[in-house]
C-alpha cells in the first residue's frame, strides 16, 4: 500500500465546457486550476444521466447521486429511474405503505394530499410521478385529492411554473367527475417554503407547514392567479415566490384533517427530510410550533435517511449501496477525514457512505462540519471556503489521515442564485483555496485529486425560445474535470470518453495501492 495521503477536493457545481455563454468557470480568474490543467494528467468525466444511475443522458446530475457514485465506485439506479421502475412495474402501488394510506382515506371518506416540487427537472421530483399516482388513486376509489405544489425555477427554466401548473390543472380536469374531486390547494417557491435542507432554516419548513397543513396564508382563487400576482408584485423568479393558499368563499380548499393521508412525492432526500420530521414528529418536536397537529398518515416517495428512519413510511425502497470506498479503506485500516460546510456536509458523509448516517468506523473516520450562513449565498459567495480549507490543511499537517475529502459548495450554491458576478467570485474563491491546499500537499508529499459532482457555474445563461438570453439556475449537463496532482510521482490517465464519477473511487485506491472491490468500475490510471 502506498503511504502517500490522498486528498480529494470536490468543487461542487464546477463543470467543464468550451461554451462561453454564461460560463462563469471560464470567465473567472483561476490561476491554480489553469496551472494544474497545463501540467497534470486530467480529463473530463461524466456526471449526469446514465453515468450516475439516472434514466437518460437528458437528466442532469445532482449532488446526491454524484456523491453516491463518487463514494461507491459503482452505478446504481437512482432518483427518477428508481421511482420510474417502481411505477412501471406497479410495485409502488402494491407496497404496504400505498395500500395503508389509500385504505385510510377510502375508509374515512377523507382526503389524500400530495406535496412536492412541481416540475420535470428529475432532480428532486418529476410531475409525471404525481400524475401517475393521481390516476391510480382515482382508479382505486379515492374520492378527494389535494395537491400542494412547490415551484421550481431552479432545475428547470427560472420562470416556467405556469407551464407545470397548467399541465397539472389539465390532468385534474380530466379526472374530476361526480366521484372524484381533485385540485391544487397551496404552494410557494422552493426556496421560500418547505424545502430547507440540513436544518439550516426551519422557518422555511414552518412556512410550508402552515400553508399546506393549516391553510394559513394569503389567499387566491387559483395557483395561476397567485403566481401572476406575486410576479407582478415582487419580480422574483419561481423558486423565490412567496407562499399561497387556494381558497373558495374565504375558506382554504385543502386544509389537512384527522384521517387524511399525505404523500411527499419528492424522491431526493436532502430537502425532503425536515418536512418529513415535522409530520412524523411526536409531542417532543421543537423545531417550530406546529399548532394543532392533525392525525394523518404520512409517507415519502423514498426513505430519505435510512439510519434515522426519515420518514417512517415510504413508497419506494432506496438503492442498497454496498462496497463503498469507505468500507474498503476501513478494511485496510486507513484513517479518513471528511469535511464541508453545512450545505454539503451530508454529501461528503451520508451520501458518500452509501446513504448511511452512521460511520463504518468511529475509530477510523473523522467528520467535521462548518456551519453555513443563513443568507442568500450571492451576498457572500466565498461562503465558508476558507474555514473548510483550514480544516483540510490541519488534517494534512497532522499526518494522521491516509484519505482526506472535502466539498466546496460555492460553484453550486451561488450558481443556483442566478447571480453571474457572484458565481464568478465563488469559482475564484475555490481556486484560491486550491492554491493553499496544493502548497501543503507539496510540503507533506501527498497526492491531490480534484473533481466536481456536476456542473452549474459553467452554464448560468441560456438562449430562450425567443432567441433571447435568459438566466439559468439549474445544474448543467456538462461533464466535470478530474485532475491528479502528484508532485513526487508520475501518472497517466487512460484515454476515452466513457469514464464517469464512479471511476473516481477506483482511481483513488489505485493511487493508494489498494485492491478495489470486484464490483467497482475501472480505474482511470494507466498501468
Amino acid at each position: 500500500m502506498n503511504n502517500k495521503p490522498v486528498v480529494l477536493v470536490v468543487m461542487d457545481g464546477v463543470g467543464e465546457t468550451p461554451e462561453t455563454l454564461g460560463n462563469m468557470v471560464m470567465s473567472a480568474t483561476t490561476p491554480t486550476l489553469d496551472e494544474l490543467k497545463a501540467t497534470c494528467p486530467w480529463q473530463i468525466i461524466k456526471a449526469h444521466g446514465a453515468a450516475v444511475g439516472l434514466p437518460s443522458d437528458d437528466d442532469m446530475g445532482n449532488s446526491e447521486v454524484g456523491h453516491n457514485a463518487l463514494g461507491c465506485g459503482q452505478v446504481y439506479s437512482q432518483g427518477a429511474k428508481l421511482v420510474n421502475e417502481s411505477i412501471e412495474s406497479g410495485k409502488i402501488y402494491a407496497s404496504e405503505t400505498w395500500q395503508e394510506l389509500v385504505g385510510q382515506v377510502k375508509a374515512n371518506a377523507s382526503t389524500l394530499h400530495f406535496i412536492g416540487l412541481l416540475s420535470d427537472g428529475n432532480v428532486h421530483s418529476n410531475i409525471s410521478h404525481l400524475i401517475a399516482m393521481l390516476k391510480q388513486a382515482k382508479a382505486e376509489g379515492v374520492k378527494r385529492v389535494r395537491c400542494h405544489i412547490l415551484l421550481d425555477g431552479r432545475d428547470v427554466p427560472a420562470t416556467s411554473a405556469l407551464e407545470y401548473v397548467q399541465q397539472l390543472e389539465d390532468v385534474l380536469t380530466s379526472l374530476n367527475d361526480a366521484d372524484f374531486d381533485g385540485c391544487i390547494a397551496s404552494g410557494g417557491g422552493r426556496m421560500k417554503v418547505t424545502m430547507d435542507r440540513y436544518q439550516a432554516n426551519w422557518a422555511m419548513v414552518e412556512a410550508g407547514w402552515n400553508v399546506h397543513v393549516h391553510g394559513q396564508g394569503r389567499q387566491f382563487a387559483s395557483a395561476t392567479e397567485a403566481i401572476e400576482t406575486y410576479r407582478a408584485e415582487t419580480g422574483v423568479i419561481d423558486q423565490d415566490l412567496p407562499a399561497f393558499v387556494i381558497a373558495k368563499d374565504g375558506e382554504p380548499v385543502g386544509k389537512m384533517a384527522d384521517g387524511d393521508s399525505v404523500i411527499l412525492y419528492n424522491f431526493r432526500g436532502d430537502r425532503a427530510q425536515e418536512i418529513s420530521m415535522a409530520f412524523d414528529g411526536d409531542a417532543s418536536f421543537d423545531k417550530f410550533d406546529r399548532g394543532v397537529v392533525p392525525n394523518v398518515k404520512y409517507a415519502g416517495m423514498l426513505q430519505y435517511d435510512g439510519d434515522l428512519n426519515i420518514p417512517n413510511k415510504f413508497l419506494v425502497n432506496p438503492p442498497e449501496i454496498k462496497d463503498t470506498l469507505t468500507e474498503l479503506l476501513v478494511k485496510a485500516g486507513v484513517n479518513e477525514y471528511a469535511c464541508s460546510e453545512t450545505q454539503k456536509y451530508g454529501h461528503v458523509t451520508y451520501f458518500w457512505n452509501g446513504n448511511r448516517s452512521e460511520k463504518f468506523s468511529e475509530e477510523l473516520e473523522t467528520w467535521e462540519e462548518v456551519p453555513s450562513d443563513v443568507r442568500s449565498f450571492d451576498e457572500c459567495p466565498w461562503m465558508k471556503a476558507t474555514e473548510v480549507t483550514d480544516l483540510v490543511i490541519a488534517a494534512l499537517q497532522s499526518g494522521k489521515y491516509g484519505f482526506i475529502r472535502c466539498n466546496f459548495p460555492n460553484g453550486d450554491m451561488v450558481g443556483h442564485t442566478g447571480n453571474c458576478l457572484a458565481t464568478e467570485i465563488a469559482v475564484e474563491t475555490v481556486d484560491l483555496c486550491l492554491a493553499r491546499i496544493k502548497k501543503v500537499v507539496d510540503e507533506v508529499g501527498a497526492i491531490l485529486c480534484i473533481t466536481a459532482d456536476h456542473g452549474n457555474a459553467d452554464q448560468m445563461l441560456e438562449k430562450n425560445k425567443k432567441d433571447g438570453i435568459a438566466p439559468r439556475t439549474a445544474h448543467s449537463l456538462n461533464p466535470v474535470p478530474f485532475i491528479v496532482y502528484d508532485p513526487n510521482g508520475r501518472h497517466e490517465l487512460k484515454e476515452g470518453t466513457g469514464f464517469g464519477l464512479a471511476n473516481v473511487a477506483p482511481t483513488i485506491v489505485d493511487l493508494m495501492g489498494i485492491e478495489p472491490f470486484a464490483s467497482w468500475e475501472e480505474s482511470m490510471l494507466k498501468k
